[in-house]
Order: structure tokens, then C-alpha cells, then sequence
């Protein structure tokens, strides 16, 4: 199903600490996905950080368009959640989304995730925001 929308289910699952498969237009043929950490905003946006000199980055400045998927772990009902549309690179805010999924995605009382945590926190980072065109989804 494709609509420019998410549903209740979506942002259900898209809220959860998931990990999301980036794709962007620009990369290569057949497109290679990576595993991202994300964060879906209020205003209806996925985020996520990376380092400036990236590759999806550079295939961003020159073709905007970038998708990710989520889907619900082993042991679940199958459903996927993917979002699709014009992504921007933003300078600020970037060290916080990185602090705030740090949390999310890791066990921070774990000594050495904070330790890889505040290591990450040091270095520089871009925000790369996906605005949502199309939203195709499937539920078992």
C-alpha cells in the first residue's frame, strides 16, 4: 500500500529502537542498504547522523532521494514499514540526535558503550532528514 501518509501502526513502529536500512538514489547499482540508527520526529521526519565525508553524503548532494526500511524483529508478526523522499543535510543538530539514540540503542549503564558513546559525542557529525513523499508498508 502506498500513501504520503503514516499510519498509527507506522509510527508505532517506526518509534521503536529498530534499526533502519538507508538507502540512497545516488549509490550503486543494484542500491546497497546500511544499517542505521533513526529517529522519527514530531513533525512526521526520520533523522539520522553521519560523518560529513560519508559516501551518502556525497551521493546525496548530488541526487537528494533516500529511503529507509524498518521492520519488526524475529519472533514478530511480519510487517515493514519504508520511507521514501527528498532528504536534507542539516549542520546542527547532530551531536544531540547522536546523544539522545546513543541512549536509545544502547545500554549506557554498560561502561563501554558509554565509553564508545562520549567517543562519538567528540566527533563531527551531520544530520541527514528524510521528508516523506511515499510510505509503502506490509502487515501479515
Amino acid at each position: 500500500m502506498t500513501e504520503a501518509h503514516l499510519t498509527e501502526d507506522d509510527l508505532e513502529l517506526l518509534r521503536r529502537p529498530l534499526h533502519g536500512f538507508l538507502t540512497v538514489a545516488a549509490g550503486a547499482l543494484p542500491p546497497q542498504p546500511r544499517p542505521v540508527w533513526f529517529e522519527l520526529t514530531d513533525d512526521g521526519t526520520v533523522q539520522l547522523f553521519t560523518i560529513p565525508e560519508s559516501l551518502k553524503v556525497r551521493q546525496l548532494r548530488r541526487d537528494p532521494r533516500a529511503s529507509l526500511v524498518v521492520a519488526s524483529p524475529v519472533g514478530e508478526r511480519e510487517r515493514w514499514v519504508s520511507v521514501a523522499g527528498r532528504t536534507t543535510i542539516e549542520p546542527e543538530g547532530a551531536r544531540n540526535l547522536c546523544a539522545r539514540l546513543g541512549a536509545r540503542y544502547w545500554d549506557l549503564s554498560i561502561p563501554a558503550h558509554a565509553e564508545e558513546l562520549e567517543q562519538m559525542l567528540a566527533m563531527d557529525w551531520v544530520r541527514l532528514v528524510i521528508h516523506p513523499e511515499k510510505v509503502h508498508r506490509y502487515q501479515l
